[in-house]
């Protein structure tokens, strides 16, 4: 197995693709890294449904500043919801408040899936004109009964819109918003192997095999040498969508997670994503790791069921912003969320959250 670093979360090995691709393509001035990476709610005003760019920017800050990396207009963002001018907005905002205060390092992931691989092409334009460094991309399912098993359709559509990105691309799988479009492991692994646009992959059908097969390939050392990435700092990722089973993930070589709940906890995700790399090396921190990722496992299975706006109503009850998702989606009902604020799950992370925030504050 490669070697992992210490407690810093910082991968030493089993990160494949540092390479100069054929093209002589620059390193990219923002790295892409293992890690946690947040999708980040679109904030609305309560009356207009119009962009709440001063909630979205103090989220984005606010999470950055956790060591947790911002992905915007994604299946959080309710991407559907918003025209290619409001992703360009949150794009600049996000970029001019993590400068503003200080995190110019942190690159910002843009979801840029749309219904055509045309229009999927232009919104990775789009993206990078605004200043993303990367950007995320989920097969459309309103065809889906049409291209669903046509594996070379479905390989073609990612082929194609890595080739012609100006920024890296991440494969965003996810059966539950493309019409239950699932891309198996021999598949992924096609695609990065002949793809070196391709840094990584989202894999939000939870299937732990399909992780484990997929690092079984791209987090070998020989990987990187015989599919050097086109960008030196982009490699290929495996990271998946849920965070209840980051410890595990962590054996078999996998990169971090894209979880949703990095939002309500950015401090104990990134403890979690932590220490679960300090076991590789002082196997005596795998009880606590075990307790942590029990802790997040449990919030993530409760949180998770309710959905953007259940997200949304913890927000607001944390640090006073959230509001509604856009229509059609429903608001959440009132008992409903008082109920996920008072389950226990939801109270136990809570508590780790802002005993670490406060340790951090205190430093």
């Amino acid at each position: 197995m490669a070697a992992h670093a210490g407690v810093n979360g910082t991968h030493t090995n089993g990160v494949n693709g540092v390479h100069n691709g054929a093209n002589g393509a620059s390193s990219a001035s923002r790295p892409l890294t293992p890690g946690i990476y947040a999708p980040i709610p679109t904030f609305f005003l309560p009356d207009s449904e119009d962009l709440d760019l001063e909630s979205f920017t103090a989220h984005v800050v606010r999470v950055a500043k956790a060591g947790v990396r911002p992905l915007l207009a994604g299946s959080m963002g309710e991407a559907h919801h918003l025209t290619h001018a409001e992703r360009t907005t949150l794009i600049k905002a996000a970029r001019h408040a993590l400068d503003g205060a200080g995190l110019t390092s942190t690159p910002i992931v843009a979801g840029t899936g749309a219904g055509s691989t045309r229009e999927t092409v232009e919104l990775c334009h789009e993206a990078a004109q605004a200043g993303a460094d990367y950007a995320i991309v989920i097969a459309s399912g309103y065809y889906a009964g049409a291209i669903a098993g046509n594996r070379k359709a479905l390989k073609a559509f990612w082929a194609e819109v890595s080739e012609k990105s100006p920024i890296p691309v991440i494969i965003y799988n996810y059966p539950g918003a493309s019409g239950g479009i699932d891309l198996d492991s021999d598949l992924i692994t096609e695609l990065a192997a002949e793809c070196p646009n391709l840094a990584g992959v989202k894999l939000t059908c939870g299937n732990v095999g399909k992780l484990t097969r997929i690092c079984a390939t791209v987090s070998e050392p020989s990987f990187a040498s015989q599919y050097p990435r086109l960008n030196p700092n982009a490699p290929f990722l495996v990271l998946g969508g849920f965070i209840d089973f980051l410890l595990p993930s962590t054996y078999v070589n996998a990169h971090g997670a894209i979880t949703g709940l990095a939002n309500v906890a950015p401090y104990t995700i990134q403890r979690l994503y932590e220490l679960s790399e300090a076991t590789l090396k002082d196997p005596s921190l795998l009880p606590e790791a075990q307790r942590l990722q029990g802790i997040v496992a449990r919030a993530d299975f409760t949180i998770a069921k309710a959905s953007i706006s259940g997200t949304k109503a913890l927000l607001e009850k944390l640090y006073g912003y959230g509001g509604n998702p856009r229509k059609p989606l429903p608001p959440i009902e009132p008992a409903v969320a008082a109920a996920l604020w008072e389950h226990p799950h939801t109270q136990d992370i809570v508590r780790v959250e802002r005993e670490l925030s406060g340790k951090v504050a205190a430093a």
